[in-house]
């Protein structure tokens, strides 16, 4: 496997940062996840502009362009030969002395890694997959912005711990005053009577790029969607519920908690979603060659 690294492709077992690195040391760092379906990578320009932004947030200055950073990402997933997998595009604060101060790291480090993920069994795809409510909480906007992708996933890993050590695959994390934020790592959808909601962003959740996706073939697939604070009632109560991600793309969810989703397999407005999604990445994409 070929590693994109400061400029430079090289081989997975050089593709190495340093101990004194602040990403390694403190989590100080952006990264993104993408997908490429086809040999095309899938709104390339929308992630690296999130990331840009993200690097923005942190006062993380980044020394190259967006249209060079799109350039990397195809050059990495080019030299690996695949025809569909995941990229995972990471900048860190760099190398630097020992302590929080960020500005003693000269200069940012990148890396792209373009493989292959497979986030949760095919299976659930048809079946849809467990939820279940983490004890931990999102971090407040005040505390942590959710829009910023950051290298402080340590809240979201030990969210899933709690969600697999119940049974389920993915786990519904709360925001201090109990509303849905998104899950440990994917947003979330709910329907009802035909009607669809997600929680809005100022509620703790990712405003991610899959997640702007079905809000786009919302309309489309022909049903409303409105962001509003969402409980765990309103997941109980629902006919459908899905998560989205880039990793998960959309996956359907056949109960919380113990209590069963609707009919407990994948409904109809679901599958529509996964229809409309899969087309649209057959069809669109910027091409790697």
């Amino acid at each position: 496997m070929k590693i994109w690294l400061d400029g430079e492709l090289v081989d997975e077992s050089k593709a190495k940062i340093s101990v004194f690195d602040h990403g390694l040391l403190y989590g100080d760092g952006v990264f993104e996840g993408l997908r490429f379906y086809g040999r095309r990578i899938f709104r390339l320009e929308e992630h690296v502009r999130r990331l840009f932004d993200s690097a923005k947030a942190i006062l993380l200055d980044l020394p190259w362009s967006a249209e060079e950073v799109c350039r990397f990402t195809c050059e990495t997933v080019r030299a690996n030969g695949l025809k569909d997998g995941y990229i995972r595009l990471v900048v860190t604060r760099g190398s630097g002395e020992l302590g929080l101060n960020p500005y003693l790291c000269p200069k940012p480090s990148m890396f792209i890694i373009a493989s292959t993920i497979k986030l949760y069994p095919e299976e659930k795809y048809r079946e849809g997959m467990a939820l279940a409510t983490c004890a931990t909480r999102r971090p407040a906007p005040a505390a942590l912005m959710p829009q910023v992708k950051s290298l402080n996933y340590l809240n979201n890993i030990m969210a899933k711990v709690e969600a697999i050590q119940s049974g389920a695959l993915e786990g519904i994390m709360l925001n201090e005053q109990g509303y849905v934020a998104e899950c440990t790592g994917d947003n979330l959808f709910v329907i009802r009577d035909g009607k669809m909601t997600t929680p809005p962003v100022s509620d703790g959740a990712l405003d991610g790029i899959t997640r702007q996706v079905i809000l786009e073939l919302a309309p489309k697939v022909g049903i409303e969607c409105v962001e509003k604070s969402v409980t765990r009632y309103d997941i109980f109560t629902a006919d459908e519920v899905f998560l989205t991600g880039s990793a998960a793309e959309v996956i359907p969810a056949s109960s919380l908690d113990r209590r069963i989703i609707g009919s407990g397999k994948m409904g109809p407005w679901t599958e529509k979603f996964i229809e409309a999604f899969r087309e649209l990445t057959r069809t669109t994409g910027t091409a790697v060659d």
